[in-house]
């Protein structure tokens, strides 16, 4: 696993973190893996995941109605 120093964090960004962390119940290390974390998203992963859920809506035997239809009928309430 890699590691990743950042130099020159001023004083009140890492207090601001140290709070974050805290508020989180959380490791200060452990708070900025998580905002690096989701700052940087696995879209391909998510991709992936998006493209099973459509599969799987395909091949239901559901059939869905057109969303702009029901926002029509809903504005003309």
């Amino acid at each position: 696993m890699a590691r990743v120093l950042v130099r020159q964090l001023s004083d009140q960004v890492v207090n601001r973190l140290k709070k974050r962390a805290k508020e989180h119940g959380r490791s200060l290390e452990a708070e900025v893996k998580t905002i690096l974390e989701e700052a940087v998203p696995d879209y391909e992963h998510a991709r992936k995941r998006i493209d099973t859920l459509r599969d799987k809506l395909k091949r239901s035997s559901k059939t869905f109605s057109d969303s702009a239809d029901l926002i029509r009928e809903d504005r003309d309430r």
